[in-house]
């Protein structure tokens, strides 16, 4: 039987101690919504545009040297894949990602640029997963995945640590509740890990909720047969894992979802008052406080998690 590493907080720790040695914390935003002030961490200002690099740094100093040698595989719309290319780069590493046909132009040549291989498959006809894990095999590399992955969710839970550090400095207080976007949970996850005391509120769009549905159900549920069309590329998975579920199960986060005019809104809103460019699946968060799916109060922290946007899209967003 193959034992699985599960993630923990002293795991988190040593992450946040990795990142804060190569990365300076990502900036903290305060706004008020409703006369409440309420915190934003910009991880949509990281040097690839998302919080991806923190879990793709922890993952891949932890390998050996014969590892480091035979290099790294990864599937990604974008966001995973220039954090997984960035740090194989950092560290001399060769990295092969396999991407969607239709994922966004923009993530697509960033990942090209930081020197990957870039394998495309059809996300309606083909497993990714299946395709990272051949190639894995054929060249004896590391399967690196983008949530599945305890050293990857340790990573994402550095941002947690940093929030709380950030929030003592600003006279905030310790986060008292914090909103993040979930895709397979591996960012939210690591924040519950990292911010024990915290309630945890995870954000999806309609129709991919299957977090939340998961977590009112008590068990893992995936997404629908025909789930309808999403801005969200960088949240669009169909099965959370075990390790995201279960630590989110046992802190007793809740979910919420939000529709696409409401995640729009909130990227209006990020521009207009925090002067921050924010992606639709990094906006999510935002959408359900300003919406009203969470209340504000003293303590309330969101994260916006990612900035890579679609120049087209994010116009006609902006656009209203």
């Amino acid at each position: 039987m193959t034992i699985v590493r599960q993630p923990t907080r002293a795991g988190v720790r040593d992450a946040a101690a990795k990142v804060a040695a190569i990365l300076p914390p990502t900036p903290l935003f305060t706004a008020e919504i409703k006369g409440v002030p309420v915190a934003f961490k910009a991880e949509s200002l990281q040097p690839i545009g998302a919080f991806k690099i923190r879990g793709a740094w922890h993952r891949l100093t932890a390998l050996d040297p014969n590892a480091r040698t035979r290099g790294v595989v990864a599937f990604s719309s974008g966001n995973h894949a220039q954090g997984v290319a960035w740090a194989a780069k950092r560290l001399g590493m060769p990295a092969i990602i396999v991407m969607p046909a239709d994922a966004p132009r923009a993530k697509v040549e960033g990942t090209l640029a930081l020197g990957a291989e870039v394998v495309s498959y059809d996300r309606h006809t083909e497993s990714r997963e299946q395709i990272a894990a051949r190639l894995a095999e054929a060249r004896g590399a590391t399967l690196v995945p983008s949530f599945d992955d305890a050293w990857v969710i340790e990573g994402q839970g550095s941002a947690g640590i940093e929030l709380a550090a950030q929030m003592e400095a600003a006279g905030l207080g310790a986060p008292r509740h914090v909103v993040v976007p979930c895709g397979g949970g591996g960012l939210s996850a690591g924040v519950a890990l990292a911010l024990p005391d915290a309630a945890i509120t995870v954000t999806e769009p309609e129709g991919w909720d299957d977090m939340r549905r998961s977590l009112e159900a008590s068990w893992i549920l995936p997404v629908g047969d025909s789930p309808p069309p999403t801005s969200c590329d960088a949240l669009m998975t169909k099965q959370v894992s075990p390790l995201t579920f279960d630590v989110l199960s046992r802190r007793d986060a809740t979910g919420v979802a939000v529709s696409e005019a409401e995640i729009a809104a909130a990227q209006r809103w990020a521009a207009e008052r925090l002067r921050l460019v924010v992606e639709p699946g990094g906006a999510v968060g935002l959408a359900a406080v300003l919406a009203g799916h969470v209340a504000p109060a003293p303590g309330l922290a969101v994260i916006l998690s990612g900035g890579n946007v679609d120049i087209a899209a994010y116009a006609l967003a902006i656009a209203g």
